[in-house]
């Protein structure tokens, strides 16, 4: 047996060995490819989904950042007219007060005495006058503590100014508090 020849065979089947592994080899690197591709393309698909989905959350960042600085410019706008609102309450409450202060004024000025000066802030009053006497003073201040309107007169100054002539009128200086009543406890009265 030693003439039979073999090499035409296991030439034939090394060959086709051959091929098979690199056809399987150029199987499994385009399955790879296929599978690579398909995984970038799900990847990329992923990434423009989840890209779109931010841009729209953008979007409504955007709308309620707008949103947000009209409600601030609402509040500011609510808190200015509520403060209004709160100084108008306060000045029709205490609209009939500028009546009565004067009304008190005269009433209670008694003879021999005369105002040159008034100055309000708030409800403190501060008034300014001559006097012929300090007797004057006091009755008048007791009149403006005696008053509903007013209260806690307090004498700052009187001075006696005698350069100026035979009647020495005497200059004082003193501070009332208004007593600012609502409409409704005025109505009471």
């Amino acid at each position: 047996m030693s003439g039979i020849n073999l090499l035409p065979w296991r030439e034939a089947a090394r060959k086709q060995s051959q091929q098979n592994f690199v056809m399987s080899i150029v199987g499994a690197i385009t399955v790879g490819a296929l599978v690579v591709g398909a995984g970038y393309t799900y990847m990329d698909g992923r990434i423009s989904y989840q890209e779109s989905r931010n841009a729209y959350i953008q979007a409504e960042i955007k709308d309620l950042d707008k949103a947000l600085v009209e409600i601030k410019t609402l509040d500011a706008n609510r808190k200015a007219l509520l403060d209004r609102i709160g100084v108008i309450e306060r000045l029709q409450s205490t609209r009939p007060g500028i009546v009565h202060l004067f009304d008190e004024m005269v009433n209670a000025l008694p003879k021999g005495l005369y105002l040159t000066k008034l100055e309000q802030e708030e409800n403190k009053i501060k008034l300014e006058g001559k006097a012929e006497s300090s007797a004057r003073v006091s009755s008048y201040m007791n009149r403006l503590n005696g008053s509903p309107w007013l209260k806690s007169s307090d004498l700052n100054t009187i001075e006696i100014d005698s350069d100026k002539g035979e009647n020495n009128l005497r200059y004082f200086s003193l501070n009332v508090t208004q007593l600012l009543k609502s409409g409704a406890e005025e109505e009471d009265r």
